[in-house]
């Protein structure tokens, strides 16, 4: 079966405990971000049709590896996250916009 997609660091491994032989390859920094990238749109997908926290810390795993990709401290995106909302809000109050009006 083939793949072509991005996998986490341990997959062949175990692949290889179930009797399988998996063919890899590392990614240069342009495949790496656009798999990645893929896999966030993967992670999104699958949360929707079943979210649960399993799939929400996969969304959040991609995160990480973003960050660390682009260089971004998780900590400055966290205290954006928070600016961002003290400034804009969050969505605790489910406000949903209609329309707006002249």
């Amino acid at each position: 079966m083939k793949y072509n997609k991005l996998i986490r660091d341990k997959i062949p491994e175990i692949i290889k405990k179930s009797g399988l032989k998996s063919v890899t390859h590392i990614a240069d920094d342009k495949e790496y971000k656009q798999k990645l990238r893929a896999k966030l749109q993967e992670e999104v997908d699958e949360f929707l049709e079943e979210s649960n926290e399993e799939e929400l810390a996969d969304i959040l795993e991609v995160i990480n590896a973003l960050c660390d990709l682009y260089k971004f401290d998780k900590n400055n995106v966290e205290q954006i996250r928070k600016e961002k909302a003290e400034k804009r809000g969050s969505f605790q109050e489910r406000i949903i916009l209609e329309e707006t009006k002249k």
